[in-house]
């Protein structure tokens, strides 16, 4: 295959070490070393995902910045990527670029949001994404670069670089990479993506607008009602005016669940009825927006339903800790975005 003609800058030096460094020396890094993306590599990405160059990937709908398929490639390949990880970063550049999940809001806000990848289908058994032990930790490549190199797309062609625009007051360790895979073969539940309107046998990818998790302990409890109580601080402590909320699902705790033959909306209703509190005047306050000046409590905005509970199985067989992720701008200003991957 002939390859791709690529028109952006050629640098040359005289060493990776040298390229690395000058890389750094441009802030075009997360602050980690990158591969130098040289032209042969990039044309293998390229080639892989059958993209040309000049093909837009997506469209940063504030700035109006163009993101090409020759751009995602670069910072791929700077990631530390495979080429057959490539559709992956794709598509998930693809779903972020969308006007709903609001990219430009999520990285120039002081909340510190980062862009969560959620991974279905046939794809994460072909590319090993972890979906089990240490799900959020290190020692998988795919699950680190992937996300690394949607990191340095959003810094480096849609123009979010941290202390330039992104203004994140403490941001969180997801900022620089934060991609898992469901553990489908765990949950007795339709798949993420699946839930979302396509295929089981589809590969996607969807995107969340997240905030710094919070773990959930509960060894002692078997029965789901109890073991779904354990939530009910962490849910609350996400704020007023949630619109979406994340809950991972650990193994242990799924078990009980499955054991117990509670469907995804019966753990979606138990969760919205046990994070509701009452205010001095006994009107419902969780996860909803209210107004405490001057003592009143009037209830606004964007209220949770049980629908927007998110509901995503993954984590080690071991251990009986869940995580509840809050979204940015109460998961309203921000919508998740669920997008197939062409592999």
């Amino acid at each position: 295959m002939t390859a791709p003609l690529l028109t952006s800058n050629r640098l040359e030096f005289d060493s990776a070490t040298e390229a690395i460094e000058h890389y750094f020396s441009q802030g075009w890094t997360d602050g980690l070393p990158i591969v130098p993306p040289t032209p042969q590599l990039v044309g293998q990405f390229l080639e892989h995902s059958g993209r040309s160059p000049s093909d837009i990937v997506g469209t940063e709908p504030t700035k109006g910045r163009i993101i090409t398929a020759e751009k995602v490639a670069i910072n791929a390949v700077m990631a530390g990527c495979l080429p057959e990880y490539f559709p992956v970063v794709l598509a998930v550049v693809e779903a972020i670029c969308q006007p709903e999940f609001n990219l430009h809001a999520i990285t120039a806000s002081t909340m510190g949001a980062a862009v969560l990848i959620v991974v279905n289908g046939p794809i994460v058994s072909r590319l090993g994404i972890n979906s089990g032990v240490s799900v959020f930790g290190p020692g998988h490549r795919a699950n680190a670069t992937i996300g690394r190199a949607v990191r340095l797309v959003v810094s480096n062609a849609a123009g979010a670089v941290s202390g330039v625009l992104d203004k994140a007051t403490l941001g969180h360790a997801g900022k620089y990479t934060w991609c898992i895979a469901e553990a489908e073969d765990v949950s007795p539940w339709e798949p993420l993506h699946a839930s979302r309107g396509l295929r089981a046998e589809q590969s996607a990818v969807t995107v969340f607008a997240g905030l710094s998790p919070i773990q959930v302990s509960n060894h002692e409890d078997r029965e789901p009602a109890s073991i779904l109580a354990s939530f009910r601080d962490a849910m609350f402590a996400a704020g007023l005016g949630q619109g979406e909320i994340v809950l991972v699902l650990c193994p242990e705790h799924m078990g009980h669940i499955r054991s117990a033959g509670w469907t995804r909306a019966q753990v979606r209703d138990a969760l919205f009825g046990i994070a509701q509190r009452p205010t001095e005047e006994g009107v419902a306050a969780g996860p909803v927006a209210r107004d405490d000046t001057a003592s009143a409590h009037v209830q606004r905005g964007v209220t949770l339903s049980a629908e927007g509970i998110t509901l995503v199985v993954a984590g080690g067989p071991a251990g009986a800790f869940s995580a509840v992720i809050p979204l940015w701008g109460g998961g309203s200003g921000s919508l998740s975005v669920t997008r197939s991957i062409d592999a």
